[in-house]
């Protein structure tokens, strides 16, 4: 039985726990934009308990990842959960995880980048409707911020259906790094790959994570999804292709209706022209209305979207993203 969970509303306590990479890799100046943007949205903020801890991955052991994201769940005042960034461990937590505690208390629970494991193994397991959109450490963002809080709004403080309208501009920079050096980049729209029209439960975010989750008892079924799928820099064509081919080998993927496509970042290499060539290469998705260059993933800014909602997708000349329920 699917559960979206309920809405935020000001005054509501949001907690912040680190399933992958630790908050020590935030600076004091991030925190401090991330923590007043939080205020300004009227929301309140506690901390887990072992949101600190690093070792040698910039992480913290499996058994105190896990305590904070079931104290996060368990706990009565908390309304909804964030996570500090992203990383590459969280699939670790996957079998210790007291999926009943979290049917049992079900609320909000958004992250991108390497919580697509978590995000998607929790709505496989329990059916509740999990988030991707920006971490904590998102928010830390001195400049640009107001296209990504406008839609964390839409989709987690309103249960009206929302348009994904592309931004004017948008940027691939070290931000953390040079808060006051930013450079943006004028975005030229939407790009139809596939003519066509579908409805459906979307799955998915950062591809190489999601696909992690092939062939084990967390995988969702691709039965009458729609696909959003991105990946990082480090996901070069090639490699992006190879992906994508995997996830298509996946039983059940002729119940996919279609698929959208966050923007890559510069250092993947990726072009409009090289992802066409992918995308029509592959016979198996001829049939799909594939739209993509959307805003999600690792560039900023980035939508928030619902891991087991609904959305309605038109891939033609004046291309269209509605998500529908979240």
């Amino acid at each position: 039985m699917k559960k979206f969970p309920d809405k935020l509303k000001k005054g509501d306590l949001i907690k912040v726990i680190a399933p992958s990479r630790s908050l020590a890799i935030l600076s004091q100046e991030s925190i401090g934009y991330a923590n007043t943007r939080f205020e300004d949205l009227g929301l309140k903020l506690d901390f887990g308990k072992h949101i600190k801890e690093k070792d040698d991955f910039v992480s913290s052991s499996i058994d105190s990842r896990v305590e904070d994201l079931h104290e996060a769940f368990s706990n009565k005042k908390v309304k909804g959960i964030i996570t500090v960034i992203g990383g590459f461990n969280c699939n670790q937590l996957l079998h210790y995880i007291d999926w009943d505690l979290l049917k049992s208390n079900p609320k909000i629970f958004c992250g991108f980048s390497d919580i697509t494991a978590l995000n998607n193994s929790i709505y496989s397991k329990v059916g509740l409707v999990t988030y991707s959109g920006p971490h904590y450490s998102t928010f830390g963002q001195k400049l640009y911020l107001d296209y990504t809080i406008e839609y964390f709004k839409q989709c987690l403080m309103s249960d009206k259906p929302f348009d994904v309208i592309p931004s004017q501009q948008w940027s691939d920079d070290e931000w953390y790094k040079y808060q006051d050096d930013r450079h943006l980049i004028n975005n030229s729209g939407f790009l139809v790959i596939n003519n066509g029209e579908a409805e459906g439960i979307i799955l998915g975010a950062n591809l190489c994570t999601f696909n992690l989750l092939q062939g084990t008892e967390y995988m969702p079924s691709l039965k009458n999804t729609i696909l959003f799928i991105e990946d990082d820099y480090e996901s070069v064509p090639h490699t992006f292709d190879r992906n994508l081919q995997s996830l298509i080998h996946q039983p059940g993927f002729d119940g996919v209706k279609g698929i959208v496509i966050g923007r890559f970042q510069r250092a993947s290499n990726m072009t409009d022209n090289l992802l066409k060539q992918i995308i029509e290469n592959k016979k198996e998705l001829n049939p799909l209305p594939v739209i993509a260059n959307i805003d999600f993933g690792h560039t900023d800014p980035k939508i928030t979207f619902p891991i087991g909602g609904h959305c309605k997708i038109t891939a033609s000349g004046d291309p269209k993203i509605t998500i529908i329920k979240h």
